[in-house]
């Protein structure tokens, strides 16, 4: 089977790109006379790039021209996209906002966490389809973590059992915004919003489509598209999704609390 090609963090050296996200000043090019330009600067460009464009806009030549210098030049600051990415990221994951939700019942809690990664997704469309199976390991992705984890506090959790929480959570959210992401796309190729395309599909559909045949997929279709206005309906979605997985982890949480779950 043909590996399905996606945009993944730490795909460089790792040595190299941890010394570079912890900005070890063995890797970091100093500025001087001859380098009027910082790493962050950089990083920066690339970030601006990728958020007008996507991220196979963000090459080392386009960052170079956004930068104004020369391609040879970026290389003496970052060896390739592998590294600029992982930047990229953890420059994100430093400057999300995080909501101070110490004292809120666990379910606050937790959906302050969703809806500060949905925020994110958001702001930066293309970090939603990078994969961190291996994450990029710099102050920004653990100040995140840490914060995150931090939403789990009182709850009895293990420790293993308060991470696989959070994945589990934080995967649903990733999950929603690329569908999201997926739907404006397919508006803007198309040149028409998802009620344009159902007014155009939808009279040719009943000519084709048995209701006696498709009792189910006819009525509950026609319901669920006359309540969110098209097929999919990413905010419902969200909003659905987001208290089904938080029922789930109650399950988790309660069978460890000591005594009755917080709500």
């Amino acid at each position: 089977m043909m590996p399905v090609p996606i945009e993944r963090s730490s795909a460089g050296d790792p040595a190299r790109t941890l010394a570079l996200l912890w900005r070890d000043a063995s890797v970091v090019p100093r500025r001087g006379p001859a380098r009027g330009l910082s790493l962050d600067a950089v990083v920066d460009a690339a970030t601006e790039l990728a958020d007008e464009e996507g991220l196979g806009a963000v090459t080392m030549r386009r960052v170079a021209e956004a930068v104004g210098v020369a391609p040879m030049t970026l290389y003496t600051y970052v060896r390739g996209k592998a590294e600029l990415l992982d930047l990229m990221l953890d420059a994100t994951y430093a400057r999300m906002r995080r909501a101070d939700t110490g004292g809120e019942p666990w379910r606050q809690r937790l959906t302050a966490v969703a809806t500060e990664n949905r925020a994110l997704y958001d702001a930066h469309p293309w970090a939603a389809g990078v994969s961190t199976l291996r994450p990029p390991l710099g102050p920004g992705l653990v100040a995140k973590y840490e914060h995150e984890l931090a939403a789990f506090d009182g709850l009895g959790l293990t420790d293993v059992d308060r991470d696989d929480c959070l994945t589990y959570l934080l995967a649903f959210v990733q999950a929603g915004a690329r569908a999201r992401i997926e739907a404006r796309a397919t508006a803007a190729d198309s040149a028409m919003n998802d009620e344009q395309w159902w007014a155009a599909a939808g009279p040719l559909l009943s000519r084709v489509l048995d209701p006696q045949a498709y009792p189910l997929a006819t009525r509950v279709g026609s319901a669920a598209g006359a309540a969110h206005g098209s097929a999919h309906d990413p905010d419902h979605a969200f909003a659905f999704g987001l208290e089904r997985v938080l029922d789930g982890l109650a399950v988790v949480i309660e069978r460890s609390a000591p005594g009755p779950a917080e709500s």
